[in-house]
């Protein structure tokens, strides 16, 4: 007798399984986001990654615009420490203060327990978008926002902060030509997890941008982050 077809694979909520069976996670609609974060209005989903959900609201309080990122699951599995991890890095970068590094107002957890972060809305793009727009970008203007993402990081790093996750994508530029870098203090988080290196680079999404040691699991510092930047502008 042929063998019975096996049954299909549970598929945990907030998930999809690709065509070649993989869980892939599925960010929250705007309008389901919103019920989990009643002190905010969502207004729409900007982008997702491996980094997590990226959503354009308004704080009703203060009737600020804001961006909003979801993390994904998968960001603290296997590591119960992580959640706090992330507050404390949350509280580091709410204290920080440069023109070019993108300014955090609140952090937490849903009422459905996924951690979340609110930033400064930037009106503009990333450097990703346009490299992929336009192709490579002159040298003189490659420079000029070299400049300014290590002026960030220079004070980041008195500040005892080391990014880690410096990439084209984390570099935004806004309408009126202000150069921001985002993201600080997540990739730290995940970076200390207990996920391994192909873990942590998948989740991040930037292997190519590691240093050395950063790619071997080992301590990084301040020069990790120039070695990525290093890497970006060539």
């Amino acid at each position: 007798m042929p063998d019975e077809p096996s049954a299909p694979l549970p598929t945990p909520a907030n998930y999809q399984r690709t065509a070649g069976g993989h869980l892939q996670w599925q960010p929250p609609t705007p309008e389901h986001l919103q019920e989990m974060l009643p002190a905010y209005e969502v207004m729409s989903i900007l982008g997702q990654g491996g980094m997590g959900a990226v959503y354009k609201g308004r704080q009703k309080s203060l009737d600020r615009v804001v961006a909003i990122k979801i993390l994904p699951p998968e960001a603290a599995e296997d590591d119960m420490q992580f959640a706090e991890r992330f507050k404390n890095e949350a509280r580091t970068m709410a204290k920080m203060n440069h023109a070019s590094i993108v300014h955090v107002y609140d952090f937490g957890e849903t009422t459905e327990g996924q951690l979340y972060i609110v930033m400064e809305f930037i009106d503009g793009t990333d450097v990703a978008k346009m490299i992929q727009s336009q192709g490579k970008l002159p040298e003189d203007y490659a420079l000029s926002i070299t400049a300014h993402v290590c002026d960030a990081l220079g004070y980041a790093h008195t500040q005892g902060v080391v990014h880690r996750d410096i990439k084209p994508g984390n570099i935004m530029v806004t309408s009126t030509g202000q150069v921001k870098v985002m993201d600080f203090g997540i990739a730290r988080a995940i970076s200390d997890s207990t996920a391994t290196v192909a873990q942590t680079s998948t989740i991040l999404g930037t292997a190519q941008y590691f240093s050395p040691e950063q790619a071997r699991g080992e301590t990084v510092d301040a020069r990790t982050d120039l070695y990525a930047s290093g890497v970006v502008l060539f």
